[in-house]
């Protein structure tokens, strides 16, 4: 019985999230259930050479839409709401071009309206 705890103790659990890029590109990233924020966006910069800094998930989940933000990058992703199976939208961040404030606008496709 011990040895078979140990064992079970050793097998970590993974989620799979599907990332969609609305620039049609969609994919799998699969994470460890205790993974944070932080840990979702260097797996996708990994997989997609993007660069996390600059990466803006919003989360979907029973009608609420979730931003998960540079603030949130240390909270767990199961805190957040992302479980086996949730479906991300990935947006980006403007670049710094030297002023003073940037405004970003999110127009969410009709698509997604309930």
């Amino acid at each position: 019985m011990r040895n078979q705890e140990k064992s079970l103790s050793r097998y970590t659990v993974q989620m799979r999230v599907g990332v969609d890029i609305l620039t049609g590109t969609f994919f799998y990233v699969e994470v460890e259930n205790d993974a944070k924020v932080v840990d979702l966006k260097r797996e996708i910069e990994a997989q997609q050479k993007l660069p996390q800094d600059r990466l803006i998930l919003f989360l979907i989940n029973n009608g609420q839409h979730h931003c998960l933000n540079e603030e949130e990058d240390d909270a767990s992703l199961v805190d957040c709401g992302v479980q086996d199976g949730s479906h991300i939208y990935l947006f980006f961040n403007p670049l710094e071009d030297g002023s003073s404030t940037t405004h970003v606008v999110f127009t969410w496709p009709e698509s997604l309206w309930w």
